[in-house]
């Protein structure tokens, strides 16, 4: 990732006032010297959201959310900081300097540039190819599937002739090395002989990125015998499954226009939906994953599930649901007959047969209601335990508290039980979850010690003094600390003279700037004075190395080992941390 100048970004914060772009999407209020909103990062109706002006950063009291302004566009609009620099740049006005490269990161530009211009070049051949005498069976299937030209060429699609090396020879002669067209997934190498072309006797769809940009191929069996039925093209440098959304580039204006996006499982459901009028993607058959879910955030906040009808397709249409609703998607699920999924059903039913499929959908949570009572018997006290029992972690995972309860009033009414009930575990079920993705997340964070909390504070608010303090600290101080990354950071940046509050924020991880906003959103630091941090965090450094030599000397009297050296020199050390405590207990009095 090529990296701004830090006196740009500086200067980038400076002028990008974080209340200015804060208030594009919530509604802030003074409140003393702060700003405070309902968070846009879950839901909530007390507001628990502040933004501090003077030191440019955000903090949400409720789900723990903070950074600064950089990090407000990262998390709200689902982009990486370069991406976050480049929006606040053009809204600012501000001219964005060359990047600053190492020899690294240029050599791995480059090579993303030289994937990205031969995929294009491939697949400009393959539409060629398409167009060609010996690919008119191909068009006739393009057409018997309903697929119209226009639409075909929308998508890109083309053909891979039978040929072992029809598409190496081509690229050769284009200029491209052998090696770069192994290393795009073009090409195949054998363990003996020459390399030969991956995609041989297939109908090709291009797999673009939301730009329009090709990263890779989907190639159709074009014989009833052919196996694999689909081969696609495996990771590149530009190309990751998890991360893309086939279909996003041609629909993304629809969804924006729309509000929603239909999402389907393969290229030719896409192709259909998309040919209708309705703005779709597609999974293209893999499990939907959390990023794939927040590229679709981007462009908008409601998706209707339209999946094959069996068993299969249910299934993926409940874990992809679940996943969309953690993300805060209002979620639906378009329902089939048996046996037809949107490429047959559009053909059968036609484009009105199909809106009215999606404009009838289900809220996902009452179809997950209908689909999983089905499977239980409502009418006996087990049945309704075991229901409610798989309904709870669902339940549980909804990020918006109001929500929560209107599911829980619905689950109890399905359920037959008092709603008082139902959703007291759901609360209950809801703080654990939220109480194991902390644990998880940050492991040690709630421990952090009055001294390190201050020391933090004043790394905002009085830096200065802050790095003084940090001055006097020995590396070994920091051991075992929870904070510890933070105040190294904070140390390095110093040792560099690249030290500000400003930097500070922006060089930590989410994690780590929860952590840094939460305790630098108190009015007060805590009541403790820096010199007395630097006693306090060393005082406990030596009671923990104590405590070690007091177990080491505890085993070798267990083992009834002879009072050697080894046994002297522990009670030796002993003493003297002892000696050393009591000192700093003095010092402090």
């Amino acid at each position: 990732m090529a990296l701004y100048p830090q006196s740009f970004v500086d200067d980038l914060k400076h002028q990008a006032d974080i209340i200015v772009v804060i208030q594009d999407y919530v509604s802030l209020k003074k409140n003393g010297a702060n700003y405070k909103g309902l968070c846009p990062f879950h839901g909530e109706k007390t507001p628990s959201f502040q933004v501090n002006r003077d030191k440019g950063f955000f903090h949400c009291f409720g789900c723990g959310a903070g950074g600064d302004v950089i990090k407000f566009l990262q998390l709200h609009e689902k982009i990486g900081f370069h991406d976050a620099v480049k929006q606040l740049a053009q809204r600012f006005g501000m001219t964005i300097p060359e990047a600053e490269q190492t020899d690294d990161q240029r050599a791995s530009a480059a090579e993303r540039e030289a994937l990205l211009k031969v995929h294009e070049s491939a697949g400009k051949w393959f539409r060629d190819q398409l167009l060609t005498p010996a690919a008119a069976r191909i068009r006739r299937q393009i057409a018997d599937r309903g697929i119209s030209d226009e639409t075909g060429e929308a998508m890109g699609l083309g053909f891979a002739p039978p040929s072992r090396t029809a598409l190496k020879d081509a690229l050769l002669q284009q200029g491209y090395s052998e090696g770069l067209l192994v290393r795009a997934g073009l090409l195949v190498q054998r363990e003996e002989g020459p390399s030969v072309d991956r995609f041989r006797n297939r109908l090709m769809i291009p797999i673009r990125r939301d730009t329009g940009s090709v990263i890779g191929f989907g190639g159709r069996a074009v014989d009833p015998d052919q196996q694999p039925k689909y081969l696609n093209s495996p990771e590149t440098p530009i190309y990751s499954k998890g991360r893309t959304l086939y279909g996003l580039d041609l629909s993304k204006a629809g969804i924006r226009q729309k509000g929603f996006g239909v999402l389907v499982e393969g290229y030719f459901d896409f192709g259909q939906v998309y040919q209708a009028g309705f703005p779709a993607v597609a999974s293209c058959g893999t499990a939907l994953t959390p990023q794939q879910v927040q590229q679709l955030h981007r462009f908008a906040s409601k998706v209707v599930l339209s999946f094959d009808p069996d068993t299969a397709g249910q299934g993926a249409a409940a874990k992809s649901s679940e996943l969309f609703v953690a993300d805060g998607f209002d979620v639906n699920v378009a329902e089939l007959p048996a046996g037809l999924d949107p490429d047959t059903f559009i053909r059968a039913h036609g484009a009105s047969g199909y809106g009215e499929r999606l404009k009838h959908s289900k809220p996902y949570l009452e179809y997950l209601l209908d689909r999983t009572a089905a499977g239980y018997n409502l009418n006996s006290d087990e049945g309704r335990v075991k229901f409610l029992a798989a309904m709870l972690p669902t339940a549980a995972r909804i990020p918006d508290a109001a929500m929560r309860d209107r599911f829980a009033d619905r689950l109890a009414f399905k359920a037959n039980v008092t709603d008082e009930v139902v959703r007291a575990k759901i609360r209950e079920a809801a703080v654990q979850k939220q109480t194991s993705i902390a644990a998880n997340t940050i492991p040690s964070f709630g421990h952090v010690t009055k001294a390190e909390k201050a020391l933090i504070w004043c790394l905002i608010h009085e830096p200065d003094t802050a790095l003084a303090a940090l001055a006097d600290f020995e590396e070994s101080d920091f051991e075992e600390l929870p904070s510890r990354s933070v105040l190294d950071l904070a140390r390095r940046l110093d040792d560099n003279k690249g030290f500000s509050p400003s930097v500070l924020l922006e060089r930590l991880n989410m994690v780590e700037a929860q952590l840094v906003t939460g305790i630098a959103s108190e009015p007060e630091p805590p009541a403790l004075s820096l010199g007395s941090c630097v006693r306090e965090l060393r005082r406990a450094r030596y009671e923990r190395e104590r405590a070690t030599v007091q177990r080491a000397i505890a085993q070798l009297q267990t083992r009834g080992a002879a009072a050697g050296g080894e046994l002297d020199a522990l009670l030796t050390r002993k003493g003297e941390l002892g000696r050393l405590i009591q000192a700093l207990v003095i010092s402090e009095d």
